[in-house]
């Protein structure tokens, strides 16, 4: 039998007091890391990617794992969304990174199976993994952490994040509180460089 022993991950220090939340179920994010070091991960297809090879196009950044429940699921439909809003955008001037907070059991194989059964492998959207140091670092860099769970159970936040074509976080969104139309602006709004902060208007 397979005892499996993952990480929680929690937010530690970019959290907003609930009345900063906007109408679009996001905020802005208070630090300044660069979100896209130069840490290489691998795709759901087997491929290398290097995080700041992505700089140059502004990306939704989430954070699931392939044996969820059910959270990470609806997340991904609510990524789904997005992606279909943006059309032929995804790819070509913006990129959806999902990355699995349980590197230990989510390989390739099992990226590309979690992706092409909610119809997310798709051009422009990567699905990405890597030794368990690693993604800890890439968490380090939203201002999250794995932390371990006795019973082996992943409980993570299921919150998103808008990263500059800098690598630079912009915006964070809570979940289901997201409204897919308004994150497809701030992420138009982001790829043609103009400013985007909480509380601004969906075009």
């Amino acid at each position: 039998m397979l005892v499996v022993i993952v990480g929680m991950v929690t937010l530690i220090g970019c959290r907003q007091p609930a009345q900063d939340i906007d109408e679009r179920g996001g905020f802005a994010v208070n630090h300044t890391s660069d979100c896209l070091p130069d840490i290489t991960l691998v795709d759901q297809h087997g491929r290398n990617v290097s995080l700041a090879s992505l700089k140059g196009k502004p990306a939704l950044f989430d954070f699931i794992y392939t044996k969820c429940p059910g959270p990470c699921l609806m997340l991904t439909a609510q990524m789904k969304q997005i992606a279909n809003r943006l059309g032929p955008k995804l790819g070509t001037e913006v990129r959806i990174v999902s990355i699995t907070v349980d590197p230990e059991n989510d390989h390739p194989a099992q990226l590309l199976e979690y992706a092409s059964k909610q119809g997310a492998d798709v051009s422009g959207w990567l699905f990405l993994t890597g030794t368990p140091k690693q993604v800890e670092e890439v968490l380090a860099r939203f201002n999250l952490i794995r932390q371990r769970e006795p019973d082996g159970t992943v409980d993570h936040v299921l919150e998103f994040f808008l990263v500059d074509a800098n690598g630079r976080a912009l915006l964070q969104y809570i979940g289901q509180k997201a409204e897919p139309d308004r994150v497809v602006s701030d992420v138009e709004r982001t790829a043609a460089r103009e400013p985007v902060t909480a509380g601004d208007s969906a075009n």
